[in-house]
């Protein structure tokens, strides 16, 4: 976590807003370790005497979430897991627990995404027409040229940041700071090493549990200027209207209740402020009960199950009952090319929606 970072975005306890105890902004109680401006290990604390809670910093993540005992205890393998294995131990350890396991599907998340964001900068990547790396980038900049602004004032947010590449891209087009967010420890970990050491190392998968490791050096543009912490998408510490250009790729399919996304993108923007809003509607009960979906189910309503104007009108003040105030559509993509290797063998084909909006 950048001190610079902590001090201008002054985060506040997440777990007194949601219980409606006033805004308490976080105090940085403890440094165990630090480098560079950046505190890699340590902790954070809500100075409210009904409140008191701490939140750690661990690989230069700040965890930042309502209920911090329950994310670590859902996540504590991750958290606490090691990245400085050979890919010899690892290929050993991936056959010992097999398919299905949480070990498998940590291999398989960072292979997708981290070889998507960064696979164009390894020397080992052979040229792959049907799913070559950027995919996630292509996106942003289609998002970006709808907006029309080469550069933004403010800070910048990238909501569900993964590995960070495209909080990166924001950094190249925003004249603040630029703050990346995920609830995936795993991802957030490696975006900070790359930051620490301009190099990034996953396991890419071949096929079944076969991986290969894979190093290779990624040049950031305004490294200083990027910082990442671990925050739920819908309780984000931050005051009102404090980004000029928010990101939001793959992220609105992905929360407990879609709509809330989009009120709390309307709020963190300042006037004039732009966001670029990519998903495939690729709903899961896991992720969303069906009720809340933003299209994919009651085709035999008004929208006939599609989830375009649906959306259009949850941004349309009075067009619906949960429709969010303050932001206009200014641009849209129905059918934009999102394709993402699996292995060499597969990969997923989306066909995403990109949503320009403006902050009224």
């Amino acid at each position: 976590m950048r001190l610079s970072h902590f001090e201008s975005f002054a985060p506040v306890c997440p777990s007194c807003r949601a219980a409606e105890r006033g805004e308490q902004r976080l105090v940085l109680a403890r440094i165990e370790a630090r480098a560079d401006g950046t505190v890699r290990e340590g902790f954070l604390h809500c100075p409210a005497p009904e409140c008191r809670l701490e939140f750690p910093i661990i690989d230069g993540v700040p965890i930042i979430v309502p209920d911090v005992a329950a994310y670590l205890s859902h996540h504590l393998a991750t958290v606490l897991a090691r990245d400085d294995l050979s890919g010899a131990m690892e290929s050993l350890l991936g056959d010992a627990v097999g398919s299905g396991t949480p070990f498998d599907a940590t291999r398989l998340h960072l292979s997708s995404y981290v070889r998507d964001h960064y696979g164009a900068h390894d020397p080992a990547e052979k040229r792959d027409r049907t799913a070559a790396p950027g995919a996630v980038l292509r996106c942003l900049e289609a998002g970006m040229a709808l907006l029309g602004e080469e550069r933004w004032e403010g800070h910048a947010l990238d909501i569900g940041c993964a590995p960070g590449r495209i909080a990166q891209a924001l950094a190249e087009r925003a004249d603040g700071l630029v703050l990346g967010v995920d609830l995936n420890f795993t991802m957030l970990r490696l975006a900070q090493r790359l930051l620490a050491t301009g190099r990034v190392a996953y396991p890419r998968r071949r096929i079944g549990l076969v991986y290969d490791r894979r190093e290779f050096a990624v040049p950031v543009a305004r490294p200083e200027a990027l910082d990442y912490w671990c925050c739920d998408a819908l309780a984000l510490p931050f005051a009102a209207r404090s980004f000029g250009l928010i990101a939001a790729m793959n992220v609105l399919d992905a929360v407990q209740t879609p709509h809330m996304l989009l009120a709390s993108l309307a709020a963190l923007l300042r006037p004039g402020g732009g966001a670029v809003l990519v998903t495939p509607y690729d709903w899961s009960t896991q992720a969303a009960n069906t009720a809340v979906w933003i299209g994919g189910h009651s085709q035999r309503g008004g929208y006939g199950g599609a989830a375009e104007p649906l959306i259009r009108d949850l941004l349309t003040p009075g067009a619906h009952p949960l429709a969010v105030s303050g932001l206009t559509i200014v641009g849209e993509v129905s059918r934009f090319p999102w394709r993402v290797r699996l292995h060499d063998r597969s990969a997923v084909d989306y066909r995403v929606h990109i949503l320009a909006l403006r902050a009224n």
